[in-house]
């Protein structure tokens, strides 16, 4: 089901994605070769339940832990664990939520580890860029192919791969809501973007093949070759004033002026 928020109901989301901004600042600044990703977990855990929300992925489907983490090869679903060390040069992907007064947020980053290849550092900046050019892009009445269409236009002949058949969603009182959102512009041309309408946009993009496969955990999905995979993603809403994007702390307003873009809102609200 499609769920339209009023511009209340918007406001509550933006406060769980504060939630979700904030614990992935805390992230950011934690990561370094020697930290487990399973150490990470756990600030994420302490994070988003000081601020008096829910991790939205703890036990989700059985899911174990309250962030992903997903290193290297790992394109998304990476289960944290004591025993995955980053190092220096690793790329690691963070994906978060929180749950706060029955409304989602959900965002995610990825992060090099000390040091980085200068093609993975490319390789990130293509993946964040296309990320943004959806909210840039995005117009109301457009179908949420288009929104695919932005981020296949915006990768364009960088020679990464674009992962076709994960991609973002509707989102709100559930985590996972219809209508789902590839990062292409090939199939069926989806619902319309209308006012209310709560988006997570996620690319995700491989520097070599972008064949997957799942590993026998159930949950993590890796690059078939091996190569390296990166994976943005925010929470946005688009009303007739403009996108918000709810889980970015200035609701996407610096970004997006580099596009020459006013956001919907500035508040914040805490």
């Amino acid at each position: 089901m499609i769920q339209i928020k009023t511009p209340a109901q918007l406001q509550l989301m933006r406060q769980a994605g504060l939630v979700v901004a904030d614990t992935l600042a805390v992230l950011r600044a934690a990561v370094a070769p020697g930290v487990s990703t399973d150490e990470l977990d756990a600030l994420a855990h302490d994070s988003i339940t000081a601020a008096g929300a829910t991790p939205s992925f703890l036990g989700y489907h059985g899911y174990p832990k309250t962030i992903c983490a997903s290193v290297n090869e790992e394109i998304v679903h990476g289960i944290p664990r004591p025993d995955k060390i980053l190092r220096a040069g690793d790329i690691i992907s963070i994906d978060c939520g929180a749950i706060l007064d029955g409304w989602h947020g959900d965002s995610a980053i990825t992060v090099g580890v000390g040091e980085i290849d200068p093609e993975l550092t490319e390789l990130l900046r293509v993946c964040e860029e296309s990320m943004w050019a959806v909210f840039a892009g995005a117009r109301l009445g457009m179908r949420t192919r288009d929104l695919g269409a932005i981020v296949e236009r915006a990768v364009g002949d960088s020679g990464f791969g674009i992962v076709d058949h994960y991609g973002g969603h509707g989102i709100g009182t559930e985590m996972h809501q219809d209508p789902h959102v590839l990062n292409h512009g090939r199939g069926a041309r989806g619902p319309k973007v209308v006012a209310g309408l709560a988006l997570a946009i996620e690319p995700m993009l491989t520097a070599g093949d972008p064949e997957t496969k799942e590993l026998a955990d159930g949950w993590t999905v890796v690059t078939a070759d091996g190569s390296y995979a990166a994976h943005f993603e925010h929470t946005f809403a688009l009303t007739a004033a403009g996108p918000w994007v709810l889980t970015a702390p200035d609701g996407g307003a610096a970004k997006l002026a580099e596009y020459g873009v006013t956001i919907a809102s500035t508040e914040v609200h805490r």
